[in-house]
């Protein structure tokens, strides 16, 4: 049946999958992690079935990593030959106690040569078993050192990409690459070391066996080997398309459940639930399909393989009869290579499934690697700057920055910030107040130009010397799952009690974490659910407060609080900026009429720059922002523009 024939039969609609794509998300109601991550993760990524993109590169450097432990390989080969010996060897041992057993039946013989023949089957089947054993003891171990290293590696890599790499992917994708394609690489890896290598030695071992036995029996079982490899690679290759499909579509479906369960509020507030009922079963029919064709298709190999294995069967049984009748081989002989016959099937019966292992782990290292080779940030200068202790000072020097090199955001861009001043950065959704911030925390490094601090150019300290200057406090609060204590220290790990304390007093978070049943050891659950947004924020405050930055970096955090805790956070963040160098992200412009610097940007580039009323003065783009948020603000401003 056709590819065509096929979807017809099925009633699949065509569509394209591309590698790695992400299904865009409605509601944002997560990291749509219940399939994989960005709706892929460990199933819609499709890691499992997708083709390899350079195999040659990718099993080279596969190899290569596996390398460094060439002595437990080649203990495995040991052990997979010594194994395979003794497997090939016990039909003859069997055949033996055929003819041993005809013998006494007829009384041509005692039972002492049979029970001889018996117990030296036992000993060789129970030193199979050991050696077995040991070669699956070893080969699991050296899975577990090939992925402890991928996984090491993995994440020290990613210490060192730079900031652009994780705004170009899904924390999802990110996650399933450290996750889900290392735990592919781990399963799949340990049964292709041990089938590839036991298959191989087998087929061999066997044949040199059969063709000892008989040329002409061994040839007309290697008759029916064409078919097998027919059967393998017709077939096979025709029911993967499908796999594909079904894995990404499976991805699919758990993204969409995921993202309905997470955003019920909305979904519920839009009255989208037949939508969303809807949307799943054309999904989940659509992976039903795939499946369904899938495991069709992939299930006609095995019983098309059974039936040519069974066809051979009885082609040597049928000459191997007559052979007995005319004298020429005895019935152990027989008995012998019947079972020769289903060790050579056995491994190339298997073939698609030891294939399918090793594009599976190929695949998934593939991806692996693609991360490896991440171009990193620049690296650090070799004579690192320390600033031990900074006044905060800061100069943007004829600066020119742009996420992509045809696209440049910021031209010729110059400010230069006293220590303990207040800069504001205002502007319109896009103008690049962000991307300003990223550069003088070096999250992104500038193209031309130079930033400074204290006169020292970032470039010339470590990333880490660089940050350790600055707080920040954003309007998207950030804890992770562990308690308070260990939330307010996560910038200060050697700070004392008595220190966090004073930073949550300060902050105005003292009163309310003491309310806690657990007080400072209370543990703030995954996505922060069990104390309020406010309260958040004031944590966020305190843990910038006990880390005692030169330099502060303010995003509004009060657009979703109480007036009461409003009024808290702005007194706390009040006294957090004194005797510190201030960068404020502005949202709203009443916030910031005593910044001693306001440096209006439209993008990417500073268009105005000066005090509050000297830009109300001069009637220009800060003078028509500002007034956009205020009724009645054009009073306003006439009375300062005079």
């Amino acid at each position: 049946m056709s590819a065509k024939d096929t979807d017809k039969f099925l009633d699949i609609p065509k569509q394209k999958y591309v590698r790695d794509e992400v299904p865009q998300r409605r509601f944002g109601g997560g990291s749509m992690m219940v399939g994989g991550g960005g709706g892929g993760g460990l199933h819609g990524h499709g890691v499992h079935t997708d083709k390899v993109k350079d195999f040659k590169k990718t099993l080279y450097l596969t190899l290569k990593y596996m390398w460094p432990f060439k002595w437990q390989l080649l203990a495995i080969v040991g052990f997979s030959g010594l194994t395979t010996i003794i497997t090939v060897w016990t039909p003859l041992i069997s055949a033996n106690i055929v003819d041993n057993l005809n013998q006494v039946a007829k009384g041509f013989m005692d039972h002492l040569d049979l029970i001889q023949w018996i117990t030296l089957l036992a000993a060789v089947s129970l030193v199979s078993a050991l050696f077995g054993l040991c070669q699956q003891l070893i080969s699991a171990n050296l899975t577990q050192k090939i992925i402890y290293n991928f996984r090491r590696d993995l994440v020290d890599k990613l210490s060192r990409l730079p900031l652009k790499f994780f705004d170009g992917r899904t924390h999802g994708e990110v996650l399933s690459r450290v996750v889900y394609d290392v735990d592919t690489v781990a399963r799949m890896l340990q049964m292709s070391i041990t089938q590839v290598l036991t298959s191989a030695i087998t087929v061999i071992g066997v044949l040199i066996l059969m063709i000892k036995l008989n040329a002409l029996l061994t040839l007309i079982t290697m008759s029916i080997t064409p078919l097998y490899l027919l059967v393998v690679y017709v077939i096979a290759p025709k029911s993967q398309r499908y796999f594909v499909g079904q894995s990404r579509t499976l991805g699919d479906l758990n993204g969409h459940v995921e993202e309905m369960y997470a955003g019920q509020k909305i979904v519920k507030l839009f009255n989208y639930e037949e939508n969303s009922i809807r949307e799943f079963e054309d999904i989940n029919n659509r992976y039903y399909n795939y499946s369904r064709r899938a495991q069709f298709i992939s299930g006609m190999i095995r019983p098309l393989v059974q039936f040519l294995g069974n066809f051979g069967y009885v082609l040597v049984c049928v000459v191997g009869g007559f052979f007995m009748t005319k004298g020429i081989l005895t019935l152990g002989i027989i008995a012998a290579f019947m079972q020769y016959v289903r060790q050579f099937n056995t491994p190339l019966a298997n073939t698609s499934h030891i294939a399918e292992h090793i594009q599976s782990v190929l695949a998934a290292s593939e991806r692996i690697f693609a991360v490896l080779n991440e171009e990193e940030e620049i690296p650090e200068s070799v004579n690192p700057k320390d600033i031990s202790k900074p006044d905060g000072s800061v100069c943007f020097e004829h600066v020119e920055f742009g996420y992509s090199p045809e696209k440049i955001l910021m031209k010729d861009m110059n400010i230069d910030v006293k220590a303990g001043q207040i800069v504001a950065i205002v502007g319109p959704t896009g103008a690049g107040k962000t991307t300003l911030v990223n550069l003088l925390m070096r999250f992104y490094d500038v193209g031309k130009g130079r930033i400074t601090v204290d006169g020292i150019d970032i470039k010339d300290m470590t990333r880490s010397g660089l940050r350790t200057m600055f707080g920040m406090v954003l309007q998207d609060t950030w804890l992770y799952n562990g308690t308070i204590r260990e939330n307010i220290t996560y910038g200060n790990k050697t700070a004392t009690e008595e220190q966090m304390i004073q930073a949550s007093v300060a902050a105005r978070a003292d009163h309310f974490i003491r309310t806690l049943q657990d007080g400072y050891d209370t543990l703030i659950n995954e996505d922060g659910t069990n104390i309020s947004q406010g309260q958040k924020q004031l944590l966020t405050i305190a843990r910038a407060f006990l880390a005692d930055p030169a330099i502060l970096i303010l995003d509004e955090a009060t657009s979703s609080v109480d007036t009461r805790t409003e009024v808290l956070i702005q007194h706390a963040m009040k006294e957090l900026m004194e005797g510190r160098t201030n960068f404020v992200i502005a949202h709203r412009l009443s916030t910031i009429r005593n910044a001693d610097i306001i440096l209006v940007m439209d993008h990417g580039s500073i268009v105005e720059k000066g005090s509050h009323e000297s830009l109300m003065k001069s009637k220009g783009f800060y003078y028509n922002l500002y007034n956009s948020q205020f009724n009645g603000g054009f009073d306003e401003a006439e009375s300062i523009a005079g």
